[in-house]
């Protein structure tokens, strides 16, 4: 059977993001990506939890290194006696999922999810380490899978030949996007923000579209609105890294100002991704704010003096009423009624 990350760019495929193996785990050095193609090799799952701190990998990435984290850590305490392993592992998962604050609960289900494998291993007497591998797959799987629906509703919302702008990198669903557009025949042109200070617009979602042969532009952050304005963009769409349930998006910075622009302009503003049941609303999400000496650089390169200071909150907050619709694998959803998602598991036609 073949994997959903079949026919997707480098960067979407399951080895290329994280991948444990004979002791470590191998992760994509999305830091330096397209330029060089590096991996950082962990042997602790410490180590694979400084990666994700780090930003080694990014966006949905360090979803994919925590699970093959736990398969890491569960090699580590392989000769301790089972009740000593599953202390081990729980701390391994608690050490894991709090590497960055934003994403935390979403990371502690993620690695919930490995621990159970790690019950079932010791209650059939398996290899604890191989069975959560193999549930890592599994999860990466129905991720993808439930990602290739989301993008079928997207794509609905594309013309035939559009001109879509983007945010930062939405992972899968960029790859899934493109793959359901080409099999449509739909032309489209695409433009990709920077996002500094790590310009993964540029460095990663420009490479996927790239690689899946589409037309894509690179603008800078402040260029959005002049984009929109000037060049017929037709749809604007972002992942999220939470979707509240008041229909709040938690996502890179910069979103909310192109959310507003969108909105001014006329343009509609369409976020991926499953409502997150753990976050009523934004005041549940602590904002992540990293080292602001990193927006006084540009990849490494120092551009500001001496004595000047920085700020750097990693995500921003866009209030529902700038966001169209949330796109999800059960159709697309007003974002003031988000609780039919939940509440209704047959509730799989658009409703916006």
């Amino acid at each position: 059977m073949d994997r959903p990350d079949k026919d997707l760019a480098f960067l979407l495929r399951y080895e290329n993001i994280a991948w444990y193996d004979d002791g470590a785990v191998r992760i994509l050095d999305r830091r330096c990506y397209p330029r060089k193609v590096e991996f950082v090799t962990c042997t602790r799952h410490e180590e694979v939890r400084d990666a994700i701190r780090d930003m080694v990998t990014q966006s949905a990435g360090p979803y994919t290194a925590a699970a093959m984290g736990m398969a890491l850590a569960a090699h580590e305490c392989r000769r301790k006696s089972e009740a000593e392993q599953r202390v081990f592992l729980t701390e391994a998962a608690n050490c894991i999922s709090h590497a960055r604050p934003t994403t935390a609960k979403r990371m502690e289900q993620i690695c919930g999810m490995m621990l159970d494998a790690a019950e079932k291993a010791w209650a059939g007497g398996a290899p604890v380490s191989e069975t959560i591998k193999r549930r890592a797959i599994e999860v990466n799987n129905a991720r993808y899978q439930k990602i290739e629906k989301i993008a079928t509703y997207l794509v609905d919302r594309f013309p035939e030949n559009g001109t879509i702008l983007t945010q930062c990198f939405a992972e899968t669903i960029v790859g899934m996007m493109l793959k359901e557009a080409k099999a449509r025949g739909k032309r489209l042109r695409i433009f990709c923000p920077e996002t500094r200070p790590y310009f993964q617009g540029a460095r990663l979602t420009a490479t996927v579209c790239y690689e899946m042969g589409f037309d894509v532009t690179v603008i800078t952050d402040n260029m959005p609105a002049f984009v929109m304005q000037n060049e017929g963009v037709d749809v604007f769409t972002s992942a999220a890294d939470a979707i509240c349930m008041d229909g709040s998006v938690i996502n890179k910075v910069g979103t909310f100002q192109i959310a507003i622009a969108a909105k001014h302009l006329g343009v509609p503003y369409y976020v991926t991704g499953a409502p997150d049941r753990m976050h009523a609303s934004a005041k549940d999400v602590r904002i992540e704010l990293r080292n602001p000496d990193f927006v006084l650089q540009a990849m490494g390169q120092k551009t500001a003096r001496d004595g000047v200071k920085g700020y750097y909150p990693a995500f921003d907050v866009t209030p529902p009423e700038l966001v169209t619709g949330v796109v999800t694998d059960r159709g697309i959803f007003d974002p003031h009624a988000l609780d039919r998602y939940v509440s209704d598991a047959d509730a799989y036609e658009v409703v916006v």
